[in-house]
């Protein structure tokens, strides 16, 4: 079963002088996300690489960094971490001493995943519209059976 988050989630680290701070929310839509990536920006920062999943829709972004250092790394830990409807936004301030490919990778993707970790989760349940129809004495029944189900 898939999960979303609860509410927005943060995670902060320094990795051989660059810092790093990660947000995760929970999005309904691609708007959502976007709304969410230009909000939580910072543009003081060297670096603003994020990634979202929606169902089948998803993006990435490695803002400057080498292609597929960052976003996809990002992408990656919302997957394995099983959580649908969630954007994730790593913000880095380069410290001076560079990564390498390898490094980017592990620092982005690391820094997801422990914010996704840590945060607050609620399980995605599948809902489908359904239609009922009962006499009027059922009813009360119906909708005891209806309430106890969720």
């Amino acid at each position: 079963m898939p999960f979303t988050l609860s509410g927005l989630c943060e995670y902060r680290e320094e990795i051989r002088k660059s810092r790093f701070i990660t947000f995760a929310a929970p999005i309904s839509s691609p708007a959502d996300a976007q709304a969410f990536f230009e909000q939580h920006s910072d543009l003081n920062a060297s670096h603003n690489c994020w990634a979202w999943k929606l169902g089948d829709q998803y993006r990435s972004n490695d803002d400057g960094e080498p292609g597929g250092t960052a976003g996809r790394p990002i992408l990656a830990a919302i997957e394995a971490q099983d959580c649908d409807q969630v954007a994730v936004l790593v913000i880095r301030w380069y410290g001076g001493i560079q990564l390498g490919t390898g490094g980017l990778a592990r620092a982005y993707g690391g820094g997801a995943n422990k914010c996704l970790q840590n945060a607050e989760k609620t399980e995605l349940i599948s809902r489908v519209p359904l239609r009922c129809a009962c006499g009027f004495a059922e009813l009360p029944l119906v909708k005891l059976r209806v309430a106890d189900l969720g």
